[in-house]
């Protein structure tokens, strides 16, 4: 029987958002295919380091303890190496003890193609060309952005946190503010505040969790000494009263949101560094760039706050 890849969550993930791929690709830049070629070869049983994605991944895989006979989580890599140099990036998950199973090796070609016949629900990458093409496919993806991690010990629980507008809901309200002021958003969002957002981007990911978030919860029903792992925030920009229509478009969607963030134009990394999620998605860089240093940070380039 073919597995089937509908009914789970499932991440496609570059190698570049997964490991530190900063000294292989200075030996390609700098010296040529040949050159790297060599260099993944001679170091193929050397692991690479942890990259942006790795603890969020790590995590997320270890959800499939709720159900490991019929996994609720599968990452996909999709590597833009061929088979050959790849090998040093399948030696490096088997190192770090990752079960990733499935890649696909592409010699420089598309990975986003490859998307919608995966049923991938979310795509990750430091190529910022491949997670802007996807977008424009109307994909779930984003760009991980660089910067020093904390350290990645503790596997008890999974922290996601996710800004509204432009991320889990469309840029309709987005649009009302930019081009207007901030009371001609306010009255907008009154307006329609039993309305629920039409889905944004990264809508589908977020459903696909809380089908886990359930999952959960049907466990501490049967073992009551069950831990949840997983945590889903929302950190926005809006404040009250804009945060009831956020409210409200989660119940419609039958979301279960854990914490809730509604800061008003206060600085977002202020409360990230204390909620210290393993990833967090927004579509501003402005917000993404002073929490990236110390915060595994992910640009979703959609809306109208990416149109150039």
């Amino acid at each position: 029987m073919a597995y089937d890849l509908t009914g789970r969550l499932v991440i496609g993930l570059a190698s570049s958002a997964l490991f530190d791929l900063d000294e292989s690709d200075r030996v390609f830049r700098s010296e040529g295919e040949e050159a790297y070629r060599k260099y993944q070869r001679d170091n193929q049983h050397v692991p690479l380091g942890q990259g942006v994605a790795f603890p969020f991944i790590r995590r997320l895989l270890s959800l499939n303890d709720l159900n490991p006979d019929d996994p609720l989580v599968e990452v996909i890599l999709l590597s833009r190496n061929d088979p050959d140099t790849g090998m040093r990036v399948m030696e490096s998950i088997k190192a770090h003890k990752l079960n990733i199973s499935r890649a696909l090796f592409l010699q420089g070609g598309a990975p986003q193609q490859y998307i919608q016949p995966l049923s991938i629900s979310l795509f990750l990458s430091a190529n910022e060309a491949d997670v802007q093409q996807a977008i424009l496919a109307g994909h779930a993806a984003g760009q991980v952005l660089a910067g020093s991690l904390p350290a990645d010990t503790d596997l008890e629980e999974l922290r996601i946190a996710f800004d509204f507008d432009g991320v889990l809901a469309d840029d309709a309200a987005e649009a009302v503010y930019k081009a207007g002021h901030l009371q001609d958003f306010l009255a907008h969002e009154q307006k329609l505040v039993d309305v629920p957002h039409n889905p944004g981007p990264l809508a589908p990911f977020l459903k696909k969790l809380a089908v886990i978030q359930k999952c959960e919860a049907e466990r501490l029903t049967v073992d009551s000494q069950y831990k949840r792992k997983l945590k889903v925030a929302i950190v926005t920009a809006r404040n009250a009263p804009a945060h009831e229509r956020v409210v409200n478009t989660m119940r419609r969607w039958d979301i279960a949101i854990n914490e809730a963030f509604f800061l008003g134009g206060v600085e977002k990394r202020l409360v990230l560094e204390v909620l210290q999620p393993h990833i967090f998605f927004d579509d501003q860089r402005l917000h993404l760039e002073p929490a990236a240093g110390t915060l595994p940070c992910v640009h979703i380039p959609f809306g109208v706050r990416n149109k150039i």
